[in-house]
């Protein structure tokens, strides 16, 4: 658009200063036909004035377009500026949401992992009293087989020799002989 005015003002410029230095010749008057009407004008004068008043037409259309387009720029500015804000309170809004969508994900998640958790302890708890009830019921056999079998070692030590082994004074072992225990103990040994 700055171009195009220069170049309007600059030509308007060249016109003038013709018209300046022929001034005698612009306002020298002929006779001139306007179709209807015979009369004696200056024909340079005339045409200088058209070119005038096309030049001002030129530059008031020039202007009021120029102002419907800034209007139209600024219209539409305003516009792309309110789908922007539109766009980032969207934005924004999709962000809460995540957030919230994540914060109740976690939420979720803590809850399902206390859950589990305490499940396990239960669990864990009843597999321990399964297993002390396992031991207690394997201890409880273990000593009724050891007094099963201490009772028969006893039942063939008192078959086989009715006297102690030793003497109980001295504390000696006679040769040939085995004390009781002794002999149990060789038994389970075995």
């Amino acid at each position: 658009m700055r171009a195009r005015l220069l170049f309007i003002v600059l030509a308007g410029v060249v016109v003038a200063g013709l018209a300046a230095l022929n001034w005698g010749e612009v306002t020298r008057t002929s006779r001139l036909n306007f179709g209807l009407i015979l009369t004696d004008a200056p024909l340079a004068g005339i045409l200088l004035a058209i070119l005038a008043v096309t030049l001002v037409v030129f530059l008031v259309s020039s202007a009021i377009q120029e102002s419907r387009n800034l209007i139209a720029w600024n219209r539409h500015a305003k516009e792309l500026q309110a789908q922007r804000d539109l766009a980032d309170k969207a934005e924004a809004s999709r962000f809460t949401d995540l957030r919230q969508h994540i914060d109740a994900t976690l939420r979720e998640n803590r809850q399902r992992d206390a859950l589990a958790g305490g499940e396990f302890e239960k669990s864990m708890l009843q597999s321990h009293r399964e297993l002390r009830a396992q031991l207690d019921a394997m201890n409880r056999t273990l000593l009724a087989r050891l007094a099963e079998l201490e009772a028969r070692v006893d039942r063939r030590g008192a078959a086989v020799d009715p006297l102690p082994a030793r003497d109980r004074t001295l504390g000696e072992v006679r040769p040939g002989e085995v004390h009781h225990a002794d002999a149990q103990r060789n038994r389970m040994n075995v």
